[in-house]
């Protein structure tokens, strides 16, 4: 199964069992700025311990093969982590992200657009939450790469962001120096 077709059918499971996602990393990099390749499908999500078998079952039902295990699932609800699925034939890995319930990430959620994806229709964070998630990223493993898909999503001319949201949160987060930087960087 592609990335793409695989996207699209978690996007109907996750919506079909009404579970508040939005899509980041990587595919949102690819819808928000440049795009580039992913070995990954990294998802945000509102998960409760109810949801956890639904969601296996129906993502078992695309792929048999895929592998899952249900009490890191209900280990990641209880401590705010990811678990994810894997297929050992494809290397290709859903990372679900269990949020905690923080007033950012209730936001981040209702924020959610939705686009289309070489076919596949599904919410993505905005460009915005984007940005704070890599600066937040960057902030923890001093990545290079999280800066660089920052670039790309500041310099795309198709999307108009909302400055006054991404300073007030990247101030709140601790990361406001690194988007400055990284601001005048991309003006220059």
């Amino acid at each position: 199964m592609a990335p793409e077709e695989l996207l699209k059918n978690i996007a109907e499971i996750l919506s079909e069992l009404k579970i508040p996602y939005a899509i980041t990393g990587g595919f949102a990099v690819s819808v928000w700025g440049n795009p580039r390749s992913t070995a990954d499908i990294d998802i945000v999500v509102e998960l409760i311990d109810k949801n956890v078998k639904p969601l296996i079952e129906k993502v078992l039902v695309l792929n048999s093969d895929f592998y899952v295990d249900e009490d890191m699932a209900k280990d990641a609800i209880i401590h705010k982590s990811e678990f994810n699925f894997i297929d050992p034939d494809t290397g290709l890995k859903i990372d679900f992200f269990v949020m905690d319930n923080t007033p950012y990430n209730k936001l981040k959620i209702k924020r959610a657009i939705l686009r289309d994806v070489a076919g596949a229709k599904a919410l993505f964070v905005s460009p915005e939450d984007l940005i704070l998630g890599k600066l937040n990223w960057s902030k923890e493993s001093y990545s290079q790469k999280q800066h660089n898909d920052i670039k790309t999503v500041l310099r795309n001319p198709k999307i108009k962001l909302d400055f006054k949201y991404l300073k007030n949160w990247a101030q709140k987060h601790g990361t406001i120096e690194i988007l400055n930087k990284l601001i005048k960087e991309n003006k220059n």
